[in-house]
């Protein structure tokens, strides 16, 4: 039976425990915070809630269900809402994430309320290190995070320019049934407001190495709350939070896996380069590691090439897409284009859901007669 130490219990590290356990391994996951309120959005796709399907009942999480996405300042974009089978759900992470531990924790995984220290790997194990002292185990995975001490201990932490900040408010006391988006080329990244169920989500995202600091970000995101009238009357709270968002060569060079040890989630850098969403790939990939230990052998090679079949070739499309996506020109085509084109709004929608790949989007747009959007898109 292999023992298996997992660092984070976020979506990535609780779902990689949790199918562990299922799969007889004996598991510890360390971490000191979670469940906790992440500063994000906080979207999960359809996609995202069948991958978890059989572990948690997503109906009974607090939870909004999403009937549109408008992109400012009047391009309404309609989302399926059906309860059963939604398109986007905002979640709050905190439940999100409690659920995910707790299934873990039922099916067998071991929780251990500590922060880790260090993680040494040994010729025939692993050494965990907490406050509370020192633990070995088979193998570690590290689902730790963008912060990941994982990742520094093992590899080495993301450079600034593979990062975003993430920077806004939480406006509590206030919801919706729309998330809001607004493009902004300067920096180039976007401004959003995801309801909860208790509260709003407001920020913008850009690149970290965009001469912008978080509190000038922070800024313009507060003269949009005033300006869209979003969050009137409602007390905000200041957040601010790094994310990946690797260009298409880092994504060719990840360090995914090496003796003893595998990173999963953001700490491997698995986020859509555009969208800056995580969740999908954080809980695929931890599926994917479990998956490769439950098969009683550490055939690593199997878990970088399923990371590089079924998520690289995605990430690297959005990563080459994301110069031209916030561009003023292409945001003014798609806007209209939005307005005047139903089969634009549901390219648009099956985008916002994760149904539509960046690989074959140009070929739909082309599909719309849209030509000039799907010759942007081609040529960004």
């Amino acid at each position: 039976m292999i023992d298996v130490a997992v660092v984070g219990a976020g979506p990535a590290g609780a779902w990689a425990a949790y199918r562990l356990a299922r799969a007889g391994a004996q598991v510890a996951i360390f971490d000191a915070s979670h469940p906790r309120e992440k500063p994000c959005g906080g979207g999960v796709t359809g996609r995202a809630l069948a991958i978890v399907a059989d572990a948690i009942a997503s109906g009974s999480l607090p939870r909004t269900i999403i009937r549109s996405a408008r992109f400012a300042p009047d391009a309404v974009v309609p989302l399926d809402d059906d309860a059963h089978n939604p398109a986007l759900v905002v979640v709050s992470r905190s439940a999100f994430d409690a659920a995910l531990v707790d299934a873990a924790v039922n099916a067998g995984a071991r929780l251990v309320r500590e922060r880790v220290t260090d993680v040494v790997v040994r010729r025939d194990s692993i050494a965990i290190d907490t406050a509370a002292g020192r633990s070995t185990a088979d193998f570690v995975v590290g689902a730790d995070g963008v912060n990941s001490l994982v990742r520094r201990r093992l590899v080495s932490p993301f450079p600034r320019d593979q990062l975003s900040i993430a920077t806004g408010f939480f406006a509590h006391g206030i919801t919706s049934d729309e998330i809001a988006i607004e493009l902004t080329p300067q920096p180039a990244g976007y401004i959003w407001s995801f309801p909860r169920p208790d509260h709003l989500a407001i920020g913008i995202c850009a690149e970290a190495d965009a001469a912008v600091g978080a509190g000038a970000l922070r800024a313009r995101a507060a003269a949009w709350i005033e300006a869209a009238a979003i969050a009137r009357g409602a007390r905000l709270s200041a957040y601010s939070w790094p994310i990946p968002s690797l260009s298409a060569g880092d994504l060719d060079r990840l360090p995914l896996a090496g003796e003893r040890w595998a990173l999963v989630g953001d700490a491997a850098g698995l986020v859509d380069p555009i969208t800056r969403e995580g969740i999908f790939f954080a809980l695929a990939s931890g599926g994917w590691i479990a998956d490769v230990l439950s098969s009683g052998a550490y055939a690593l090679r199997a878990y970088v090439q399923s990371v590089h079949d079924d998520a690289i070739p995605e990430l690297r499309r959005a990563a080459q897409l994301r110069a031209g996506f916030f561009r003023p020109a292409f945001v003014r085509l798609l806007l209209n284009a939005l307005r005047q084109s139903p089969g634009v709004r549901a390219v648009m929608a099956d985008l916002v859901a994760g149904r539509q790949s960046y690989a074959q989007l140009k070929w739909r747009l082309i599909k719309t007669l849209e030509i000039g959007l799907a010759w942007r898109a081609l040529t960004t």
